[in-house]
């Protein structure tokens, strides 16, 4: 499995969704309400085994990052889409989600105002 495949096109279709979203629902103007979104994934495998590091490794090389528990890993803003209206984001977050369940990872969309 290419790891790096599957980041760019979970990066893909949450650009796309964004998009799609901002252009047909927002009529292409940045309004309403601001805020975040995020994908987060939950490890398989416990942190200190061999599995699990190696796991954490290749969260970390789709770029991932540790959460603020420490137990699960968050990518903000998977879209890389230039605005601030949370549904916008939420659109691009809920597509990358997908994408990553697709291959087999527990992952959630994730999403609070600003």
């Amino acid at each position: 499995m290419n790891y790096e495949n599957i980041a760019q096109e979970a990066s893909t279709a949450a650009f796309e969704a964004a998009d799609k979203f901002f252009q047909e629902k927002l009529g292409g103007v940045d309004q309403y309400a601001c805020g975040f979104a995020w994908v987060t994934v939950y490890p398989e495998n416990k942190g200190n085994t061999r599995l699990g590091k190696q796991e954490r490794r290749v969260l970390e090389s789709m770029g991932f990052r540790k959460d603020w528990t420490g137990k699960a890993w968050q990518m903000w803003n998977p879209s890389k889409y230039a605005c601030q209206n949370i549904d916008t984001l939420e659109a691009g977050a809920s597509a990358a989600a997908e994408v990553f369940k697709q291959y087999g990872f527990k992952a959630y969309a994730g999403s609070r105002l600003d």
